[in-house]
């Protein structure tokens, strides 16, 4: 087994549009050869069609993506691209070019996935997941379960509606999960195209947005607000060891907008077994561990 002791991922929101900045900032991705890729929603506009996903998707990041059958290139050698459903996605009924157009664990609407030291959790956040959004719904259920069965040093929690933000849809407060108390890490978002970082109750929070779509003013500051940027697009890069995970935000002019680090994770080494590569099983409750 290759033991994966540092992985690099990066993370993209509301790109899903064939514009001169969502290509850049799919450029910019690709010249950072990430492990693979996270999306947190609004993959396809303007309304989740099959006629569009494509072009929305595979034209920027086919490389990333297995089985990939779109029409842009040969795709990658494994599953490198997990993406969370946004509303776009969902309003062509049941989100089913999303759910046809990608191969995903679990559900596919809502899964987790390992490498190396990091757990992703790709929830669910629209109000029409089957299964529910609230804190009692059973994917939430099955979120809750799967954290305290993880025993990755880094568990992300990647979904659409923001649970704070100080962009014009504001906060979402059916998303607003104890996700600290549950075990989680940090909390990754869209849906507001901006970039922010918020501190609440000692989790961070982001808000990804500026992966293409146009892009939004800020409105009234949300309550520990950090950083606030909405001036050009970009991408977040996440680099992960055992102890540390680095966040990086960065436009497609190269700006470097935000950067933190989080530390702790595995406070002892891991034995090799405990480092998997991806794994992309199946289950009936919802994600593949």
């Amino acid at each position: 087994m290759v033991i994966a002791e540092r992985v690099t991922f990066a993370v993209v929101g509301d790109y899903g549009v064939p514009t001169a900045g969502a290509r850049a900032v799919a450029e910019l991705v690709a010249s950072w050869a990430p492990d693979f890729v996270v999306t947190v929603g609004d993959n396809n506009y303007p309304s989740g069609s099959s006629t569009t996903i494509d072009r929305a998707i595979g034209a920027h990041y086919w490389r990333f993506i297995a089985p990939y059958l779109g029409g842009y290139g040969p795709g990658a050698d494994q599953p490198r691209f997990f993406p969370t459903l946004g509303n776009h996605d969902w309003d062509t009924q049941g989100a089913r070019p999303y759910l046809d157009y990608f191969t995903l664990p679990g559900n596919e609407r809502y899964y987790t996935v390992r490498w190396g030291p990091v757990q992703i959790f790709a929830l669910d956040s629209d109000p029409r997941e089957p299964d529910g959004v609230t804190a009692s719904s059973r994917q939430a259920t099955w979120f809750r379960d799967a954290l305290a069965a993880s025993p990755t040093c880094w568990k992300i929690v990647a979904f659409h509606h923001p649970p704070y933000s100080s962009g014009p849809h504001r906060g979402s407060d059916w998303m607003r999960w104890p996700f600290l108390t549950w075990g989680a890490s940090i909390v990754l978002s869209g849906h507001d195209h901006t970039y922010e970082r918020i501190e609440r109750d000692g989790l961070p929070y982001i808000v990804n947005g500026l992966g293409g779509a146009p892009r939004y003013t800020f409105t009234t500051i949300e309550p520990g607000s950090v950083v606030r940027f909405n001036a050009d697009f970009g991408a977040l890069r996440v680099t992960a060891t055992a102890t540390e995970t680095s966040y990086e935000f960065i436009s497609v002019g190269g700006l470097l907008v935000d950067s933190f680090r989080l530390t702790g994770g595995c406070a002892a080494p891991l034995a090799d077994d405990d480092f998997l590569p991806l794994v992309p099983a199946f289950s009936e409750s919802g994600g593949g561990v």
